[in-house]
């Protein structure tokens, strides 16, 4: 009886875990996420991406090589940390690897705002101290992620997640912008979803020292969005 009542116990605990990560990580959380494309915007219109395939590549090099191993690496780190001290590095660091100010800007505005609407619906202590402490610098997406789920979720659930949710975002805007039909925004979502794992699974073996980019097309066809003459997407 014991064991039933202890294996219920840690059934709970899980289930309350994945209840949060999926009300975070849902395009119903109110951060934003609609309203960036991550530079695709941009790629489109240059004939970069034009159909599924090129998107799939497009995405597959961002999150091999751009901004989804950065927060990857970044969120595991976070989750890991045992100092703010080391909270600020890791925050001040997944900034700066950032390629071009929208891109920045995509990642601090959805930090900002995942960090208000938890605090105002899941409260927590360290991300309550986190936020009084970055009063005016940078809180990237990654991070305020990683340090609301170290009190209850698994880093590579939490990881898993958040890459999942990252290319979800980016898939849907392709849908809009190519445009793609619905069917193929799923066919690509399913053909990324080796490379999330792969991702999420690799990013725990990293360290910050191991982190960079590589998609410097990525970078520059962020930067000419910001001059675009018609946009869609903030970023």
């Amino acid at each position: 009886m014991r064991t039933a009542i202890i294996t219920t116990t840690t059934a709970i605990r899980m289930t309350d875990a994945l209840f949060r990560l999926m009300t975070w990580l849902s395009p119903s959380y109110p951060v934003g996420g609609f309203s960036y494309s991550h530079g695709l915007e941009a790629a489109v219109e240059a004939g970069l991406v034009k159909d599924r395939a090129s998107l799939v590549d497009w995405l597959t090099h961002v999150l091999r090589h751009g901004s989804g191993m950065i927060d990857a690496v970044a969120l595991a780190a976070t989750w890991r940390a045992e100092s703010e001290a080391a909270l600020d590095e890791i925050a001040d660091l997944a900034s700066a690897l950032k390629g071009s100010a929208e891109l920045a800007l995509e990642s601090e505005l959805q930090g900002a705002a995942f960090a208000k609407i938890t605090l105002a619906t899941w409260p927590s202590d360290p991300l309550a101290r986190f936020v009084a402490r970055r009063a005016g610098k940078a809180m990237p997406h990654a991070v305020t992620v990683g340090i609301a789920c170290t009190q209850s979720i698994p880093v590579e659930l939490a990881i898993t997640a958040y890459l999942q949710a990252f290319t979800a975002n980016l898939v849907s805007a392709a849908v809009r912008l190519v445009p793609l039909g619905q069917t193929d925004g799923q066919l690509a979502l399913a053909a990324l979803a080796p490379v999330v794992a792969e991702i999420a699974a690799l990013a725990q073996t990293k360290t910050l020292d191991d982190i960079g980019t590589a998609s410097p097309m990525v970078d520059v066809l962020s930067m000419i969005h910001e001059t675009q003459y018609t946009r869609l997407f903030r970023s």
